[in-house]
């Protein structure tokens, strides 16, 4: 489905994944967006590499299960196909638009999550928001794989499983970044979430609210990285 998916063309012809310049973002089994990224190098290159185990910094560092992933959504800036390396002379102009399309799908992806955060290690350089290019949302999984991983029980221990790798992660590197200790606390609460959803179905419980979890509280502004905007937080410490 992944191959199906990569291969898919637009009303064009084109294949969506052929864009070079172009973002992407990752969705789970409910539809919630977990990830969104940008790349310059083609998007069925990119796309490709977080979802077949080969190295990419979300996958190495277990912020990205690939086991989650269950819907792709590209969005290919093919004005830019002519534009390469960085001595181009419109390098900067296709940089600084796909910073800016990527910022809004990510913002995009905040409004859409229920826990208004996503698993961005490194939030996206904060750009002017635009008017979105036209996309292609496909599924990634068939209806009998979906039965068979979306039980919650598995997704339960799935997920534990993850945060586990990226807690280990967190001690072995030498220095942790701040944007990684964020994502421990969201999957930390995406696990809390599901927990909760599979005791209240236990107990005929309606559905807890998202909103019981505030995000925020927990680990501040997820719309910019805080050492992006100096002095913000200089009259608290």
């Amino acid at each position: 489905m992944l191959d199906a998916a990569l291969n898919a063309r637009d009303e064009h012809g084109r294949q969506w994944a052929d864009a070079r310049w172009g973002c992407y973002a990752f969705y789970d089994y409910d539809g919630e967006p977990i990830y969104v990224g940008q790349t310059n190098e083609r998007l069925r290159v990119r796309v490709r590499r977080h979802l077949t185990n080969q190295r990419t910094d979300a996958v190495a560092m277990r912020i990205l299960d690939v086991f989650e992933v269950a819907e792709l959504e590209l969005w290919p800036l093919w004005e830019f196909e002519d534009v390469g390396g960085k001595r181009h002379p419109d390098y900067a102009a296709a940089q600084q638009r796909l910073n800016a399309v990527e910022y809004t799908a990510y913002l995009k992806s905040i409004r859409e999550s229920r826990f208004k955060a996503i698993l961005n290690e490194k939030i996206p350089p904060v750009s002017p928001t635009v008017d979105l290019p036209a996309s292609g949302r496909f599924p990634l999984i068939s209806d009998a794989t979906r039965r068979e991983r979306g039980h919650p029980d598995i997704r339960i221990a799935r997920r534990a499983e993850t945060i586990s790798r990226l807690a280990a992660v967190a001690h072995e590197r030498g220095e942790v970044s701040d944007g990684l200790r964020r994502v421990l606390v969201i999957q930390g609460v995406r696990l809390a979430y599901i927990a909760a959803v599979r005791l209240a179905y236990a107990e005929g419980r309606p559905t807890p609210d998202p909103s019981a979890i505030d995000v925020t509280g927990l680990v501040g502004s997820v719309l910019f990285e805080h050492e992006d905007i100096p002095g913000l937080f200089d009259a608290h410490g």
